[in-house]
This record gives structure tokens, C-alpha cells and sequence, in this order.
């Protein structure tokens, strides 16, 4: 080294770098402990509100997400209140009644209607939940402000529900295969008809790209399937279907199976198959949920400014690996406590002279069930405190934090335009349990 170079100090690290905070056009600043906070919080408020808090701590949840994550330097801004989401919900419940009653005098009729009161149901419970879906979304893009410009969307809610019903219909029927083609499409229409002020929102994912990158996947987790479906029609025949139907007996089936060791092979095949798919859907979810996100991400365009994702399938792993680390370790300590809190209120009882047969058939039923419903309370607001830090907070820095951004100059020519929407949408959404964040 020369008397130069060492007289040259040596480059220090940024103060992004030092404390490892991300450093590309969108950024998410929040900590993991103002998080817990909010949601340790909220969950006891809800055991002692049964429930009702859940419209605060939604909003608080919003504010914090929003607020930490910023565009170009700049906060998003969540203007939604709890107090009309509330509104919105109890508005929603009194649409939904006469739409349950409806339900319930159908199967009361006699016939066919009747017969199919329950397909009826579940068809315009659909048609519906896609429907608020959509109004939903157009309420929370209502209340998310950017640089004093709003968001807002357009378009007819019963159109993009009636298209939603068709291509999942498409989806369940190829087995997951069109799936790429019916998000691209549902995605292309939710954002042409998404606005940032003046500035109009499309999408340009590939399906085509998304199926390929998928088929992989599909082929590990659905083939087996296919394959055993496949492997018991050919051991099927018309004699053994004819003799599989006449009889009524219980064991029939199993003295056929026994008969005839091609259909007892695919069964267990079957089974095999069944069990497989399980397990690979489990341990394949990951790459499949980031592969979507990079590709739902890199297709969002704003006017002539493009996105763009770079993250990683480590990263979402990592998600669910924490999750499910975290919740062992929850469930660990919360039966440790219980067990001791049971023995000391045990031993008590017994020292007192309370805890006998008479006790047991009077009180003590009654207090179990009440003890029992605020053990699967705590841990149920447990998990899902758990899941909101580790899962959900952690999918949203991941993505924020992997996006890229071209043409950014575009937000430079943006003009506030639209209005609040009714938070009628979001209560449906909430009173069919399909809302989301």
C-alpha cells in the first residue's frame, strides 16, 4: 500500500446500509415490533369486544402498512375510518338478510327448486362474494392517497363478478389448468379500470409466461392425481359397474375391491395420489405464491411508467418458516401455562373442599365449557396475531422492498380526479368473510 493510498479514508458504509434498510424507488420502513404492538392489542380488544373491535384494528392495520410504505420518498396515505367500515357492515347485513331469506324459502318449496335451494345458494353467494370483492377494492383504492392525489377505480362490479364466476368455473374444470389465463384476465380488467388521478392503470403479465413457469408445478401436484383417475376408469369394465350398482350391500364394494386387484391397485394409487398432492401442495405453495407475485408485480403499469419485482422465493419461505416457528413456540408456552394454571386452580379447589361429583355435575360442566371456549379464543387470536407478523407483514416488505420502478417521471403529471366510494362494498366483503387488506 503507498503513503497515498493509505492517507485516502476508507469509504464508510451508507446509513441505509448500516442499518440495512432498503434502498430502491419503493421502500417499506415499518418495524416488526410496532406491528406486534398493534395486533397483541387489538386481539385482546377483540376478545373483550366479542369481535367488534375487528373494524379499529382493520383500520389501524391499513394506516400502519400504508404509512410505512413509500413511493419515490414519499408516504402512501390510508384515509379510510373505522366508523364507516362499521356503517358499511351493518348496511351489508341488512342486504344480506332478505338474500338469506330468500335461500331458506326455497328449500321450504317443494320439487326441484326446492332439491336445488342449496346450488341456488351457493351460485349467488358466489356471484356476490365477486361482486363485493370488487366493490371492496374500489373502496380501499378510494381511500389511498398518494401526493395529495386519490386513487379510484371504475367499472361495472356485477360485470367483473359474473367474469370471475365463468373463469374460476374454467379453473376447477381444467384442474388448475387455465388458471394463468383467467388472473390475466381478471387482472387486466380490475387495472384498466384502476386510476391514479388522471393517470389510467393496466396490466401486461403474460399468461402465457405464467404457464409456463407453472406447468412444472401443476404436473408435480396434479399428475399423480390424473394419473390414478385415469389408471381406475381402465380398471373399470360395464360388467363390474352393472354389479357394483345392483347390489346393496355394505360390502360390496369391498368384496369387489377383493375381486378384482386392478381396482384395488388404482384405489390405493388413488390414495397415494391424494396424499402426495397434499404434501407437495404444501411444500410447492411458496414458489407458486412468489412466482405469482413477481409476475402480478412486473405486469402493473401506471400510464408509461412500468414495474418491476425481483424477489426472491428464499424470502417468502422464509415467511412460513417463521410462522410456523413462532407458533410452535406459542403453543409450547401457552400449554405450559395452562397446565399450570389447571393444576394450581385444581389443587385450590381440592384444598377448599369445592371440588367433588356434586361440583362437577352442576358448576363445574358449565365452567369447563366457558374455560374451554376461552382457551380456543386465545389460541385462535394467537395464531392469527402471529400469521398477521410473520405472514402477511412479511410478504408485504418483501414485495415493496423488490420492486423496481421506470419511467417514474410519470407521477410527475398526475392530477388529483374522483371521489370516496361508499363503504357499503367493504362491509359486504366483510360480511361474506372475503375481504381482505
Amino acid at each position: 500500500m503507498s503513503t497515498f493510498d493509505a492517507a485516502v479514508p476508507t469509504a464508510q458504509p451508507s446509513l441505509a446500509a448500516r442499518f440495512r434498510l432498503p434502498t430502491g424507488p419503493i421502500q417499506f420502513l415499518g418495524f416488526d415490533k410496532d406491528y406486534w404492538q398493534l395486533w397483541i392489542r387489538g386481539s385482546a380488544l377483540l376478545a373483550l369486544t366479542l369481535g367488534i373491535y375487528r373494524f379499529w384494528l382493520t383500520t389501524d392495520t391499513r394506516r400502519f402498512l400504508w404509512s410505512n410504505t413509500e413511493m419515490l420518498g414519499e408516504p402512501l396515505e390510508y384515509t379510510g375510518t373505522a366508523r364507516e367500515l362499521l356503517i358499511g357492515f351493518l348496511i351489508a347485513v341488512a342486504i344480506l338478510i332478505p338474500f338469506y331469506a330468500l335461500i331458506f324459502l326455497l328449500a321450504l318449496t317443494q320439487g326441484l327448486i326446492g332439491q336445488l335451494a342449496g346450488v341456488i345458494g351457493f351460485a349467488l353467494a358466489t356471484v356476490l362474494g365477486h361482486y363485493a370483492v370488487f366493490r371492496a377494492r374500489r373502496y380501499r383504492l378510494t381511500r389511498t392517497v398518494y401526493r395529495g392525489v386519490r386513487f379510484h377505480q371504475t367499472g361495472s362490479a356485477w360485470y367483473y363478478a359474473i367474469m370471475a364466476v365463468l373463469w374460476w368455473t374454467v379453473v376447477i374444470l381444467t384442474l388448475g389448468l387455465a388458471y394463468p389465463i383467467a388472473l390475466s384476465r381478471l387482472e387486466r380488467f380490475k387495472m384498466r379500470n384502476t386510476w391514479l388521478g388522471n393517470l389510467q392503470g393496466r396490466f401486461e403479465g403474460s399468461a402465457a409466461g405464467l404457464f409456463i413457469r407453472g406447468l412444472f408445478m401443476w404436473l408435480v401436484v396434479v399428475g399423480p392425481l390424473i394419473a390414478s383417475l385415469v389408471a381406475f376408469v381402465l380398471a373399470l369394465d360395464t360388467a363390474l359397474l352393472r354389479e357394483l350398482i345392483s347390489t346393496n350391500d355394505d360390502d360390496a364394494l369391498s368384496r369387489l375391491i377383493e375381486a378384482h386387484p386392478s381396482v384395488a391397485f388404482a384405489s390405493a394409487f388413488g390414495i397415494g395420489a391424494l396424499i402426495w398432492a397434499a404434501l407437495a401442495g404444501m411444500l410447492l405453495y411458496p414458489v407458486f405464491q412468489a412466482m405469482v407475485l413477481r409476475w402480478w408485480a412486473s405486469g402493473l403499469r401506471f400510464g408509461d411508467m412500468a414495474a418491476s419485482s425481483t424477489l426472491r422465493t428464499g424470502e417468502v419461505y422464509g415467511t412460513y418458516l417463521r410462522y410456523i416457528g413462532w407458533s410452535m413456540v406459542f403453543s409450547t408456552i401457552a400449554s405450559f401455562v395452562l397446565i399450570l394454571l389447571g393444576a394450581a386452580g385444581a389443587a385450590s379447589l381440592w384444598a377448599t373442599g369445592v371440588l367433588d361429583k356434586e361440583w362437577f355435575s352442576s358448576v363445574g360442566e358449565i365452567a369447563t365449557a366457558i374455560l374451554g371456549v376461552i382457551i380456543y379464543v386465545a389460541f385462535a387470536l394467537g395464531y392469527a396475531a402471529i400469521y398477521q407478523v410473520k405472514v402477511r407483514l412479511g410478504l408485504w416488505r418483501a414485495v415493496a422492498n423488490s420492486a423496481g420502478l421506470s419511467n417514474p417521471a410519470t407521477l410527475g403529471t398526475i392530477s388529483s380526479v374522483g371521489a370516496p366510494a361508499s363503504p357499503v362494498g367493504e362491509g359486504l366483503a366483510d360480511a361474506l368473510n372475503v375481504g381482505g387488506f
